[in-house]
């Protein structure tokens, strides 16, 4: 299992604790729009790599609707979800699809996916919080990001 951390949002997160309002709310919209931009990335990566035989597997990336505590930090967990219609996890061909096996080789596709978000999912998530100082109420980031969505700092879930 990997782990995406991000740097870049510790001004904002700086600025939210000295604000000491409780911010739960808008942190989690916030990790939303992070997630949505990792489970694009992730979505881009697999169509790139040509791992798709019935899209099954890539349209199923997703995440919950809502952000866990995990350990005392938000989290959210972003994968491939379900099972294809021959009962395959999804999560199991993304393994082999990216780690390969004894006859094929991994392509590392979510190494990829890592890479494409790091520009954007800082960017997302400051814009929730740049619309939350400047309305006073928390962007409805579901509405936006769009169904469907399946699981703080961001972690990925390598399955």
């Amino acid at each position: 299992m990997a782990r995406f951390d991000m740097s870049g949002i510790d001004a904002t997160v700086d600025e939210m604790r000295r604000l000491g309002e409780d911010v739960g709310p808008v942190a989690d919209a916030m990790l939303l729009a992070g997630a949505a931009e990792v489970r694009e990335a992730w979505r881009r990566a697999a169509e790139e790599a040509e791992h798709r035989l019935t899209g099954d597997m890539i349209a199923s990336i997703g995440f919950p609707r809502e952000p866990q505590d995990i350990g005392g930090m938000k989290a959210i967990d972003i994968y491939p979800q379900g099972r294809d219609e021959h009962g395959v996890r999804n999560a199991e061909k993304a393994f082999i699809l990216h780690y390969g096996t004894s006859k094929l080789d991994g392509s590392r596709w979510i190494d990829l996916a890592d890479m494409y978000c790091e520009s954007t999912v800082v960017p997302a998530m400051t814009a929730v919080w740049a619309a939350y100082l400047e309305t006073g109420r928390v962007p409805d980031v579901a509405a936006r990001i769009g169904a469907p969505i399946a699981g703080a700092g961001i972690r990925t879930k390598r399955t």
